[in-house]
């Protein structure tokens, strides 16, 4: 992670300029947290294109994120936007950066498993993260962050490439305090300049 002087707006406009920057949304409360990222982004001059899940669209709608980024929202595999390649690689391949905001446990999941049955899952499988960086912001509650099956999906993903951000500890939607929240969304941000600095 980068210094807090990277959240400057004349520091991330430098990092993010002209950058395409893929945000994934998937399906988790803290989708909320999704929208701040995006409009800081889109604020720094990021063309910023935001894929959703479909259960991330049950809790926050793609019309949301569109206004906030100015693009189109991917939702499905099936659907067809503006490009005359497969979507899925003319997405992963035209990305300067990644991040999945909310990572939810089924995400990490499904990306340690190699899936790609799904809008994000399958953008992902497409990315080369050794041109590209992937971060990872995990958001669950704090029993599913513990559980032996996802810190092994961790473990997997950082050997294969990942970074993370977070999770932070706090108060979380099911009203328990622990490991699992969110990292705030100018923590995601600077991180992410970080490894686009890198």
């Amino acid at each position: 992670m980068t210094d807090d002087a990277t959240l400057d707006p004349g520091r991330l406009a430098e990092r993010f300029g002209d950058r395409r920057v893929v945000v994934c949304v998937t399906g988790g409360i803290a989708v909320y947290k999704a929208a701040t990222i995006v409009s800081r982004l889109a604020q720094a001059g990021a063309d910023v294109r935001v894929i959703m899940t479909e259960p991330a669209t049950r809790f926050v709608t793609p019309l949301t994120f569109q206004a906030l980024s100015g693009r189109p929202v991917y939702t499905s595999p099936w659907q067809h936007i503006e490009s005359d390649d497969p979507q899925h690689i003319s997405l992963a391949a035209s990305a300067d950066a990644v991040v999945v905001a909310p990572c939810t446990m089924d995400c990490l999941a499904r990306l340690a498993t190699g899936r790609a049955d799904d809008m994000v899952s399958l953008v992902l499988s497409a990315v080369d993260r050794e041109t590209t960086p992937v971060l990872l912001a995990p958001a669950m509650n704090e029993v599913m962050w513990s559980q032996p099956a996802t810190q092994r999906n961790v473990r997997m993903l950082h050997d294969d490439g990942y970074a993370f951000v977070g999770p932070a500890e706090g108060w979380q939607a099911c009203r328990r305090v622990g490991p699992g929240r969110m990292a705030e969304p100018e923590e995601i941000v600077s991180a992410l300049a970080g490894l686009i600095a890198g």
